[in-house]
């Protein structure tokens, strides 16, 4: 039965690596895929098409809900060609795949030690999927802050020398790179199918939750309603953009130290922990020897104790500007 549950581990491993490079390469449009699903308030749009009977049959039941709404908006903020069940589908996959490699590592059978590594495979696996999602996040929201102070100058050159609002966006989607060209590009179109530029704006800023372009939003809209010089306005927005960045750079390097021990000092007890799990199953086994709620006592306050410190010293390096 062994080999059958190694192969098995290996397959859906092999499945799991195909499923995201087909994803993550597909030719479908982004546009297509995300513009649908901000134009009814942020519900998701019509899921139909490629999607599997599985896949669809969950979006189906999912995608009414606060929860599926949730993870489709995260999903959007990434830049991520997935559907929510096809991301459900992702988790499932990863849960199995680390789970039965987690198994073979440590030793395979059917005893306690078997079922407590795949366990163990099985969380980390469960956590993997949204670690990345937050991640991508994180990087995309940063790069579009980076370039935020480029858009307002193009904007501003572009209402100086005769063009409206909407053909200043237009430019910004055409001569700036991704990310901010991406979202520009739906707002655009979203414009264009008749959607008020309020609530186009509205939608851009619930894919992209940054502070400066909430500040940008709310400059753009009491101009258009109270009137005004929109380049001057969109002028000095610039500049305090273009210096919030800079000081949040040197931020980010003063504190950098701090972020990276915080962040080894969480990690090293937990990898240092499944390494000895695997490598002497007998010595972590002595945690159990009292019965397993003892061990797993000491396991939760530890755990407990790493979360509380990583917050703190995260929470230290965490400098408004």
């Amino acid at each position: 039965m062994t080999p059958f549950l190694i192969i098995g581990g290996i397959l859906v491993l092999i499945l799991f690596g195909v499923g995201i490079f087909v994803s993550m390469n597909s030719e479908r449009s982004i546009v297509e895929r995300r513009l649908g699903q901000y134009l009814d308030d942020g519900k998701s749009a019509d899921k139909k098409g490629d999607a599997s009977a599985l896949t669809d049959w969950v979006n189906k039941r999912v995608e009414k809900s606060s929860y599926g709404d949730r993870i489709a908006r995260q999903l959007a903020r990434a830049d991520m060609k997935f559907h929510v069940g096809e991301y459900f589908a992702l988790i499932v996959i990863a849960v199995i795949g680390t789970a039965a490699v987690a198994w073979f590592l440590g030793g395979g059978g059917t005893e306690l030690r078997g079922g407590i590594s795949a366990l163990i495979g099985g969380v980390v696996g469960g956590f993997l999927p949204g670690f990345y999602v937050k991640r991508q996040q994180a990087k995309r929201l940063q790069r579009f802050n980076e370039q935020l102070s480029d858009m307002l100058n193009l904007m501003v050159n572009g209402l100086r020398a005769g063009y409206s609002t909407m053909q200043a966006m237009e430019a910004v989607s055409k001569e700036l790179p991704s990310p901010i060209s991406d979202e520009f590009r739906r707002v655009v179109q979203e414009m264009q199918l008749g959607i008020p530029m309020e609530t186009a704006l509205d939608n851009l800023l619930r894919r992209i939750p940054s502070d400066d372009l909430d500040f940008v939003i709310t400059a753009v809209n009491v101009q258009r309603e109270v009137g005004g010089n929109l380049s001057e306005i969109l002028d000095v927005i610039s500049f305090t953009i273009r210096e919030r960045v800079r000081i949040k750079g040197e931020i980010r390097v003063l504190t950098s130290q701090v972020r990276t021990s915080g962040t080894a000092m969480a990690l090293i007890p937990i990898f240092l922990t499944a390494f000895l799990w695997f490598l002497n199953p007998e010595y972590m086994g002595s945690f159990f020897l009292k019965g397993p709620l003892c061990g797993f006592g000491a396991f939760g306050a530890a755990g407990f104790l790493i979360t509380i410190g990583y917050f703190i010293m995260m929470k230290i390096a965490d400098i408004e500007v």
